[in-house]
């Protein structure tokens, strides 16, 4: 059997998923990175956007919002503030969050206090868009 790695993701709220994969795929803060078995120790910071593992050639796709990764000894840990799998995000809510935050940056300039919440806000939504999208029980 090949090597995996020890996926374990908490939020603040509960623990998301603990599985063990075979590599990961994470948005971090200066770009895009990959982690396989045997990858070097790191602690690293994520940004909105797509985390994907695979596991027994099957690909997974979770929307997750700001947070960390660690990598050690073949376990790595995600901790982020918020993580929803594709199959679990309700895609008609996530649609109207868009079109709110669409609504509400007309309306603001990019000096206004709440430009960059609601900008996060699109961008949160705009994820969740896509991850659901990769749900193949959807029928997409």
């Amino acid at each position: 059997m090949a090597e995996t790695l020890k996926l374990e993701m908490v939020t603040p709220y509960k623990k998301v998923l603990s599985e063990d994969v075979d590599e990961i795929t994470a948005p971090g803060a200066v770009g895009e990175f990959g982690i396989l078995p045997g990858h070097t120790p790191m602690l690293t910071t994520l940004k909105i956007g797509e985390l994907s593992y695979r596991k027994g050639g099957e690909d997974f796709h979770v929307a997750v919002n700001w947070g960390y990764v660690e990598v050690e000894a073949g376990k790595v840990t995600v901790l982020v503030e918020t993580a929803e799998p594709a199959d679990e995000i309700d895609l008609e809510r996530a649609k109207a969050a868009l079109g709110r935050a669409e609504e509400a940056l007309k309306k603001l300039s990019p000096e206004d206090k709440g430009y960059k919440v609601m900008e996060a806000a699109l961008e949160r939504a705009m994820i969740r868009i896509q991850v659901a999208g990769r749900d193949s029980r959807r029928g997409h």
